[in-house]
């Protein structure tokens, strides 16, 4: 075993930057008209088993915030390494002023259990009804309860294949995939 390595000080306003690489992730909202946005996520994570719950950190400023407030529901959709390009450009326009399914081609698919749709080209999908939300200063934490999921055939069984997906990682404004196992 290595011996520790030498410690230094890291600032608060850096601390998240120990918590990367990160899986990105695709939610989808709607607005009260049932128009659909998709914004870029790496603050996503399990919140519970018992119940199924997932949680999400959003920015107060994001149009995604204000739409998921009001319909209280989202979906956390999968994207692997295809879709790389598609997550850079998404995080770059608002929904506010442009309909990024449109723009960005990608598939709109109708959900199981919730309004916002499904992105068809994901390789999983997690619909989400909001259960609780937290302020966390500049964002906001909301956590879904589970209410149904979805992934490909030969992609998942009870755990993903990642000889067949990459999942995208987000580090400073780079991205990465899965790699080999190491143990």
């Amino acid at each position: 075993m290595r011996k520790p390595s030498e410690k230094i000080d890291v600032k608060p306003s850096l601390v998240t930057r120990l918590l990367y690489p990160r899986p990105m992730v695709l939610i989808t909202c709607i607005d009260s008209s049932g128009k659909p946005n998709i914004m870029p996520v790496a603050w996503a994570m399990p919140a519970s088993f018992d119940p199924p719950m997932v949680a999400i950190g959003i920015a107060l400023t994001r149009y995604s915030h204000e739409l998921i407030s009001k319909t209280r529901e989202f979906v956390i959709n999968i994207p692997t390494k295809e879709l790389v390009k598609h997550i850079d450009y998404l995080g770059s326009v608002s929904g506010k002023d442009v309909d990024k399914f449109k723009t960005s081609k990608l598939t709109a698919l109708p959900a199981k259990k919730v309004k916002t749709p499904l992105i068809g080209e994901c390789v999983a999908h997690i619909e989400c009804e909001v259960a609780s939300m937290l302020d966390t200063g500049d964002h906001t934490i909301f956590v879904g309860r589970v209410v149904a999921a979805q992934a490909n055939r030969d992609a998942f069984k009870t755990n993903y294949n990642l000889n067949k997906v990459k999942i995208i990682l987000r580090h400073e404004k780079r991205y990465l995939t899965t790699g080999r196992y190491i143990i």
